[in-house]
């Protein structure tokens, strides 16, 4: 009696030690690639997935989006400034066959690409254009790094340059150039400004000498102002027909 009960003792550990290792339960963004023998035979998933003991195996595969900090990277610009840039790095995987079968650790190829690509496209542009105009920088970086692992069945969704460290002599370069540049900008304005109030100064000298008791009307108008304002200065106002008169006077003489 007591063999047979250690008898179905052994066959219920067999039973239980046989189904833990057939079954397999994937969560919904997970998939499976299963190898026979060694050989694929198919991506399972997500579900109740069931194997045969010792002669399956199976590679779980998540199919969320992976985010990888890509480590501060030496880059020479084209302008032989020295800097250091770190990106993130956003990917998923497509292909869970290609991603276990093509390349032996996606994780780590897909970081190592990533550096490598950053260093060669940010060093065929200025420091610049490394400050200014990152969106397009990092849709070519995605686009190099997307291009590259669609054979490991990876899809790279979007990369972002996080930081462009500089030195602190180039710190004080860039913002005496800033500075500079504001000058500029101020003296140009200035400028502008000088050449339209020249312009509107000879405009109105031509409407005041077509109409002559337009400037007595002015003159009027300043004297006006001039007796508004606290000062000592004294205006003796002289009327125009008379300085006329001493103007003909001197062209008979």
């Amino acid at each position: 009696m007591t063999v047979a009960y250690v008898g179905y003792l052994i066959l219920a550990l067999l039973v239980i030690m046989f189904l833990s290792a057939a079954i397999r339960i994937l969560r919904e963004y997970e998939r499976g690639v299963v190898f026979t023998l060694g050989r694929f035979t198919g991506v399972k998933g997500p579900g109740l997935i069931l194997l045969v003991p010792f002669i399956q195996q199976m590679v779980r595969v998540d199919l969320r989006v992976v985010v990888q900090d890509v480590p501060p990277q030496d880059v020479i610009s084209r302008d032989n400034v020295s800097v250091k840039v770190n990106a993130v790095l956003y990917f998923r995987i497509v292909d869970a066959e290609r991603a276990i079968i093509q390349v032996e650790d996606f994780m780590t190829a897909t970081n190592q690409l990533a550096q490598t690509t950053l260093r060669s496209v940010l060093g065929k542009h200025e420091l610049d254009e490394m400050l200014a105009e990152r969106d397009r920088l990092n849709s070519d970086i995605q686009e190099i790094l997307d291009q590259r692992t669609d054979a490991w069945g990876i899809k790279v969704s979007n990369v972002e340059i996080k930081h462009v460290d500089l030195n602190e002599s180039m710190i004080r370069a860039i913002a005496k150039q800033a500075e500079a540049e504001r000058l500029r900008r101020a003296k140009v304005i200035n400028a502008d400004g000088e050449q339209q109030a020249a312009a509107k100064l000879v405009e109105a000298g031509k409407m005041l000498a077509e109409e002559p008791q337009a400037m007595q009307l002015r003159y009027f108008e300043a004297l006006h102002d001039v007796s508004g304002e606290r000062s000592t200065t004294v205006v003796f106002p002289v009327p125009m027909d008379l300085l006329s008169h001493f103007d003909r006077k001197r062209e008979t003489k």
